[in-house]
């Protein structure tokens, strides 16, 4: 049996071959990320080994991810690891010099020693689903950078604005802001228009009441009289990004239920998760059973604390490790927010910790790792999510 490590580049990979005993096989050798390149690595693997072999790569980004794809469905074993694993290797040599024929090699070698965790590659569906969660996500946070700079542009050229809608953006706020976006555009068209623009879009809720308010504040605006119409323009213009990029978040969240409901999960059952969040949880985590314990689970969401210690001392202000998967960490934590007041077991926690003085960050912490708690044991055993008060 011989062993194929492999450092993973954007371009090109370097490949060092092994024997069970450590030796090195040839030359380490260079092979493009391409199909050409990976047609070479087949040969000159065939050639050595006969294919008696097994791969072993770092999961670095996803420039991984072809070559390791194209390996399985070829019909080989492949290894994937962590890289601070590789790391903990390369510290033990004298020279710790990183370079890609010796990072090659090192990879070659914790595959052969045989003590290293497998990072796992989830199955298309849920391969997908974390992809459309991740692109969700990133997705929400553009639409909230957009809706800040409409707010930093009404504060300057109408200030009083923010206190005529409870939702800024909501429909009837942004069809009025896309049609008179400035006070002297309110103040200009006629009351009648004005009523049937925001008694349209807020259904029959708003009508002369709402549009005599409105006109009231333009008229009393204390907004700055300086390229009042190129802000105007600017808003507008960030207004129809706000609605297209909502537009493709509910295209998101449709696709998303999809793909979910082709898994028997009882994510949902658990207080705060809802389709959305129990995908994120979901295609985040993969097979929970390659984590041991829900505490193993935490560290991976980096919602376990960070140990202080230093000879007889040890910290007793820890915070969250913050390391894993961040998106983990995110639902996690929009899972607790509502969790701490919506079910009555965790509410009863969040009070009791409250209660011992702590913040309502700290506390939310730990009603995060709480959760871990209750997800682990869901998807350990399948089985839905009961409240329990402790007495």
């Amino acid at each position: 049996m011989f062993i194929v490590g492999i450092d993973i580049g954007k371009r090109n990979h370097e490949a060092t071959i092994i024997d069970q005993g450590g030796s090195i096989i040839g030359k380490a050798f260079r092979f493009a990320n391409s199909i050409t390149g990976f047609n070479r690595l087949k040969e000159i693997v065939k050639r050595v080994t006969g294919y008696d072999v097994v791969f072993g790569m770092e999961a670095t980004g996803h420039y991984w991810l072809a070559l390791y794809t194209h390996l399985r469905k070829e019909g080989f074993v492949i290894h994937v690891i962590n890289a601070i694993q590789s790391d903990a290797l390369r510290a033990m040599y004298i020279r710790q010099q990183k370079n890609d024929s010796r990072d090659s090699f090192i990879i070659a070698d914790v595959i052969r020693f045989g003590r290293f965790c497998e990072t796992t590659v989830s199955p298309p569906d849920l391969f997908a689903l974390r992809e459309l969660c991740r692109h969700r996500f990133y997705t929400v946070d553009s639409v909230s950078d957009i809706k800040r700079k409409v707010i930093a542009l009404l504060d300057q050229i109408f200030p009083e604005y923010e206190n005529l809608f409870t939702d800024t953006f909501g429909k009837a706020s942004l069809e009025l802001l896309s049609e008179y976006t400035t006070p002297e555009e309110i103040l200009n068209v006629d009351t009648d228009k004005l009523v049937e623009t925001i008694n349209i879009a807020s259904h029959g809720r708003l009508g002369l009441k709402k549009a005599s308010e409105i006109q009231d504040a333009a008229r009393n605006s204390f907004g700055i009289l300086l390229a009042t119409d190129t802000i105007a323009l600017l808003i507008r213009q960030y207004i129809e990004q706000i609605r297209f990029v909502e537009k493709q978040i509910d295209l998101l969240d449709a696709e998303i239920a999809r793909l979910l409901s082709a898994f028997e999960t009882q994510l949902t059952t658990i207080t705060g998760v809802g389709p959305t969040l129990a995908a994120v949880i979901l295609s985040e985590i993969g097979d929970v059973k390659r984590f041991n314990s829900a505490a193993k689970l935490a560290a991976f969401a980096g919602v376990d604390p960070t140990m202080k210690q230093s000879g007889d001392f040890t910290g007793s202000r820890n915070r969250m490790s913050k390391r894993g998967s961040p998106y983990l960490r995110r639902a996690l934590w929009l899972a607790a927010t509502v969790a701490s007041f919506k079910d009555p077991a965790i509410s009863a926690f969040y009070q009791r910790k409250r209660a011992e003085g702590k913040s309502h960050l700290t506390t939310l912490g730990h009603v995060a790792r709480k959760m871990v708690n209750i997800i682990f044991a869901v998807l350990r055993d399948n089985s839905p999510y009961s409240p329990t008060i402790a007495i």
